[in-house]
């Protein structure tokens, strides 16, 4: 009887003094981390961090157990003290290999962006190409050298160099409107891959914080804040390949700021017979200041020059005759130069624990020269039809969003909200007639152009129970000038154009393995803004439509399943042709498919991931024999294995599949699809690593893009319509050796 009156006392009294514990958690650069799970295992009572990093957690009492969990860190357990009610409980979590098992679909998070980070861990981006290629289901293609921008294809587009895909890195965009080379141009060759942190994606138009060109969808890169620690790379391969890169860690572990440098230099001939003479420079420097209160500004600094020669799109019937193998030239004196310098100011904060803040102030410094040759001698039998584009261009602006969460009638409500500004200035804009590269033959196009686009966009997150409502809306306004200096008199063309995007996307989320949604939403793309004052501002924002119907599902801890029914309608494809200086109206387009991707973590060091797409992509405004889009993908598949630090061993194996398709509207010209595999492996002992990277390991002949170009070879009496292709990389080893410091 008195150890019953014992225990009851003592339950009492720990009931009377049980009190809310209060606490902070940032990771080790001392930067608020939110939505960290904090759960008290004595009374079963649990919190979140807010934006601020704070947490609050009642019936706490002095030697009770909590734990702080979140995804990408390492779980911490503390034992309360009595000091902790007095001080607060200030926790610094560690970061580490994300782990499938430990994804948890909630409401607050996007399970695809962390997915993504896992499929960076796993296998690790060490080339430009690399970069897009985590993307699930987009794949790229080079034709031009090392140093043109990638033709990208996603969800049934040939998005040639950035049409339909929105793309920036650290706020800036990537995309170049009313470029020499067409709208969208995307150059990525000015990231180094090592310094990426974060690649974030969405498919579809339904994000209000994405514009222009947001309508296959969007790819935002973000680079790194900090550097574990110090490494130099040596690259050599065949082709006489050499790739060197440094990066410099520039303050210790106790800096309360950050600092690193990384300089990249890359050199290749190709597997052509005429040499490529490829080379490219690369260098980045950012510095990161942690202020007070989990606030920090970081400036960025890159510069990134390149010079390549190219033996371009070679007829197959070239091919077929003898005249030349599929690694000749009939014009090898393509080729080009490319900069681009750019200064990036970037700001993030914490207003108070609900409201969160970032901005970035941004200034790009760009040139461009692009010699081709795509019809050999079909225009000019006497000199040839190789043209120069070119142009000089000065980007800035700005991006800054503010975020808040609050309550409305007793239920959780995130409202984000945005404003921003991109000014371009391309002078000397140029579509030249040349020969050999140094005589000018006409001037096809030249002038300047000046556009502006201001943007504003506000989006709420609603929480109902399971259910979280997101609708958003957006507004974009654009003034295009243009001064022709090939007119007769002096005259400045422009005109003014604004557009509203609405979205709506539903998430029912059943449990912690399985979420449903729903996206909806209009998107577009904007025109060159030569093509927009030639036709008076008409047409020329077409408007895409598009719904997505999709789920994630985890069926056991370490395997994520995701797919997605989707349908995109565009009102009008209007496609600059750069290389001709020339619109192509399409008409209405539509495309429908299904996106399906399996990820599978079988142990600690062993991934498996898969993608594929299904795509069915139309014109509505031909006739049905002749209503096929083009070069669109009509079936894509990627699958790689993964080995992660296995008794030191590291490495992977990927395929890429990609189906036949049409490359031309009636479909009477295929581009042959094709089967690639890479693999890689390395070694790490102490500081040092070695490895093997082999691109095409079966060695097989494939083409790595396609045209249906009509052409005309010097000694032929008539052009003629065929596929034109760029050769794939056939068998290509490469060795590496990289020291850590």
């Amino acid at each position: 009887m008195k150890k019953l009156i014992v225990v009851l006392i003592m339950l009492t009294v720990g009931t009377n003094y049980a009190q809310t514990l209060q606490g902070s958690i940032t990771d080790t650069n001392q930067h608020p981390l939110e939505n960290v799970y904090v759960y008290n295992h004595t009374s079963k009572v649990h919190s979140h961090t807010t934006m601020d990093g704070r947490f609050s957690l009642e019936h706490t009492h002095t030697g009770d157990s909590i734990t702080a969990n979140l995804l990408g860190f390492k779980t911490v357990n503390i034992i309360v003290s009595p000091e902790a009610f007095q001080e607060g409980l200030n926790i610094t979590m560690a970061s580490k290999l994300l782990s499938l098992d430990e994804l948890i679909i909630t409401k607050d998070i996007d399970p695809m962006h962390h997915i993504s980070q896992i499929d960076i861990e796993t296998s690790p981006v060490n080339s430009s190409q690399e970069i897009l290629r985590k993307v699930p289901g987009l794949f790229i293609g080079q034709h031009a050298g090392g140093g043109k921008a990638e033709q990208i294809f996603l969800r049934g587009f040939d998005i040639d160099h950035g049409t339909d895909i929105n793309l920036s890195v650290d706020g800036m965009p990537i995309n170049m409107v009313s470029h020499a080379h067409g709208q969208g141009y995307s150059d990525l060759h000015f990231m180094i891959p090592e310094t990426l942190e974060i690649i974030d994606f969405g498919k579809g138009p339904y994000y209000a914080e994405r514009g222009d060109f947001a309508t296959a969808g969007y790819v935002a890169f973000s680079t790194k804040d900090d550097l574990e620690q110090s490494s130099i790379n040596l690259t050599y391969g065949q082709f006489n390949t050499v790739r060197t890169l440094g990066m410099f860690k520039l303050t210790s572990q106790e800096s309360n700021d950050q600092a690193y440098m990384a300089i990249e230099y890359l050199a290749t001939d190709g597997p052509f017979h005429s040499p490529q003479n490829f080379n490219r420079l690369n260098a980045l420097g950012k510095y990161t200041a942690n202020l007070r209160d989990g606030n920090n500004i970081s400036l960025g600094v890159s510069h990134f020059t390149s010079r390549w020669d190219a033996s371009g799109q070679i007829p197959q019937r070239a091919v077929d005759q003898g005249i030349i193998d599929r690694f000749g030239a009939i014009d090898d004196t393509e080729g080009g130069t490319t900069s681009r310098s750019n200064v990036n100011v970037q700001y993030k904060g914490i207003a108070d624990q609900d409201t969160k803040l970032s901005a970035n102030v941004f200034y790009s410094r760009y040139t461009f020269e692009l010699y081709s040759n795509f019809t050999f001698f079909l225009e000019d039998p006497i000199n040839g039809d190789q043209i120069k584009q070119a142009e000089t261009r000065d980007i800035l602006g700005f991006n800054a969003q503010v975020q808040h969460n609050t309550q409305w009638s007793n239920m959780d409500l995130k409202l984000n909200g945005g404003a921003g500004l991109r000014h371009d200035m391309s002078n000397q804009n140029e579509l030249t007639h040349t020969k050999n590269r140094k005589e000018v033959l006409q001037y096809m196009q030249l002038g300047d152009i000046n556009q502006t686009q201001l943007y504003a966009f506000a989006n709420a997150e609603l929480s109902l129970g399971k259910f979280k409502l997101v609708p958003a809306l957006r507004l974009d306004y654009f003034n295009f000038m243009y001064i022709d200096a090939l007119a007769d008199s002096y005259a400045t063309l422009d005109e003014t154009k604004a557009i509203l995007s609405p979205k709506f996307n539903v998430f029912y989320t059943a449990n912690e393995r399985l979420q449903w949604f729903v996206k909806s939403g209009v998107g577009f793309h904007s025109n060159d803004a030569r093509v927009v004052v030639q036709q008076e501002g008409k047409e020329i924002l077409p408007k895409a439509y598009g719904v997505d119907v999709g789920t994630i599902w985890k069926p056991w801890s370490k395997m994520v399943v995701h797919s997605a029914l989707w349908y995109l309608y565009l009102q009008q494809e209007f496609v600059y042709v750069g290389d001709a200086g020339i619109v192509e109206p399409s008409g209405k387009t539509q495309r429908y498919g299904l996106d399906l991707g399996l990820r599978y973590q079988l142990n600690d060091w062993l991934y498996l991931n898969s993608d594929a797409t299904f795509t069915h992509a139309r014109s509505l405004d031909a006739p049905n024999n002749a209503d096929y889009i083009p070069l669109a993908p009509s079936t894509t598949l990627t699958a790689g294995l993964s080995i992660n630090n296995y008794k030191q061993f590291s490495g992977g194996i990927n395929l890429r599949y990609l189906k036949d398709r049409p490359a031309n509207e009636d479909n009477s010209i295929i581009a042959e699809g094709y089967v690639v595999t890479d693999a890689s492996l390395s070694y790490t002992f102490g500081k040092i690593q070695v490895g093997l990277i082999i691109e095409n390991l079966f060695d097989v002949d494939w083409n790595e893009t396609q045209f249906a170009t009509e052409s005309r070879l010097f000694d032929e009496a008539s052009p003629v319509e065929e596929i034109h292709f760029t050769p794939g990389t056939p068998f290509f080893a490469k060795g590496t050796v990289s020291y850590r410091f």
